[in-house]
């Protein structure tokens, strides 16, 4: 071992330097990569034409002061991402507050971004669409006005006008705009339902999923977790195929299966399915990180982490009657057969019940699904009586609602702790 140092010692100083930089070079290529996660950080986001993300969450609540000249003296407010009001010696007149990221498009040149208000005061503007009060809608011009008004870097408002009845304003708002972020996968969504979207909503990962959380943990008792892909079908084609990383890597042995997992195309009317199974082989306090990444062809890849407690350790699974299972249903077969033949007229009916059976035993026993979603064309027809009866109507103050195609990030910071508890149990179930 001496000798050895002291050979090294010998050696000139730039090959230790070469040296230093190889381990260092062979260190970092064996460094886990880590993938950016698609979160916005509030609902103050939109797209650009390219599909790329544009957080706005240092701007929410910013005021953008108008005056205006006239004979009663008023001041229009926008207050970026919340509500824009116009305010006089007479009181203040809401035209509008800012629901949801829905809210918030892309533009076409000169404008970039359009924000729209609704749902504000009533007062001599009973009659407008969908009695949604008076609206607004604010023109957003990323940089300097084109009348050059603004002082600053900080933005100011170019313009507004009014219709005739005053009930509907329009702004032209020039600010600085944040850069844009990661190119997202709009309309993909993943889920533990075929029709929705808990873990990632609209190519965006849901919060909770971004990172481990205790709260969102799933118990050692759980075997596995059935996720559901879909993505717009004249996309679905740009979906590669998941993989995952274990963190620690011992300890918990992880299986991906089912459709999701041989390149199959995600569409709308027929989700496919990605099967976590996984096994705690070793138990430990804290728990264990299963993050799954899904490459999209020219786009950021889809990323969520599933977090998984191991109190004690799980024993594989065993089953002694598979074997029986595949001859009972060989049975079943050569018995329909045997009646076919004796009563041929009913053959089709007794035909189509032993498919739908073998349908139903496939789903449950190796796709892993259950209740009416494991008969089969059951996912095609609920998605076919979705896209018929459109989405269902939302009032104007439910809006704190948690619903299981909400994203996460459109939830009001109202809603009670308790009712929130109640909606997870009632959606993950063993959570």
């Amino acid at each position: 071992m001496l000798a050895g140092w002291e050979t090294l010692a010998s050696c000139p100083a730039s090959v230790i330097h070469s040296l230093i930089k190889v381990l260092l070079v062979v260190t970092f290529m064996q460094w886990p990569a880590t993938a950016i996660v698609v979160v916005p950080n509030s609902n103050c986001f939109t797209f650009d034409n390219d599909s790329r993300l544009v957080d706005f969450a240092d701007l929410i609540g910013k005021n953008f002061e108008y005056n205006e000249k006239g004979s009663v003296p008023s001041d229009l407010v926008v207050q970026f991402c919340k509500d824009v009001q116009r305010r006089s010696q007479a009181g203040y007149t809401d035209f509008g507050r800012f629901i949801s990221s829905r809210s918030f498009i892309t533009g076409s040149q000169p404008i970039d971004f359009i924000q729209t208000f609704q749902y504000g005061d009533l007062v001599h503007c009973e009659t407008t669409f969908e009695k949604m009060g008076r609206t607004s809608q604010v023109n957003i011009i990323c940089g300097q006005c084109p009348n050059k008004e603004c002082k600053g870097k900080q933005g100011c408002i170019c313009s507004i006008s009014y219709d005739e009845l005053m009930c509907r304003v329009t702004v032209e708002l020039a600010i600085p705009c944040p850069k844009s972020g990661p190119r997202v996968f709009k309309g993909f969504t993943v889920g533990f339902h075929p029709r929705s979207s808990e873990l990632v909503y609209n190519g965006l990962t849901q919060l909770g999923f971004e990172q481990s959380h205790h709260e969102f943990s799933f118990q050692g008792e759980q075997s596995h977790v059935s996720l559901y892909l879909s993505a717009v079908f004249s996309l679905s084609g740009l979906v590669g195929k998941p993989s995952l990383k274990v963190n620690p890597v011992k300890g918990l042995d992880v299986t991906l299966t089912g459709s999701g997992t041989n390149g199959a195309m995600p569409t709308t009317l027929s989700p496919t399915i990605l099967n976590v199974i996984w096994r705690c082989e070793i138990a430990r306090s804290s728990p264990y990180e299963v993050n799954i990444l899904i490459p999209v062809e020219g786009y950021d890849p889809i990323e969520f982490t599933l977090t998984k407690e191991c109190g004690h350790i799980q024993e594989k699974e065993s089953n002694p009657m598979r074997g029986w299972a595949t001859f009972g249903i060989i049975s079943c077969m050569y018995v329909c057969l045997e009646l076919c033949k004796l009563a041929s007229q009913q053959c089709f009916i007794v035909l189509s019940s032993l498919l739908c059976c073998g349908g139903f035993i496939y789903k449950t026993r190796v796709q892993h699904q259950s209740g009416l979603y494991a008969l089969p064309g059951m996912t095609i027809l609920s998605a076919f009586l979705d896209a018929v009866g459109g989405p269902s109507y939302m009032r104007a103050d439910d809006h704190g609602g948690n619903h299981a195609s909400q994203a996460s990030w459109e939830r009001m910071p109202g809603t009670s702790q308790a009712a929130e508890h109640g909606t997870k149990d009632r959606r993950y179930g063993s959570l």
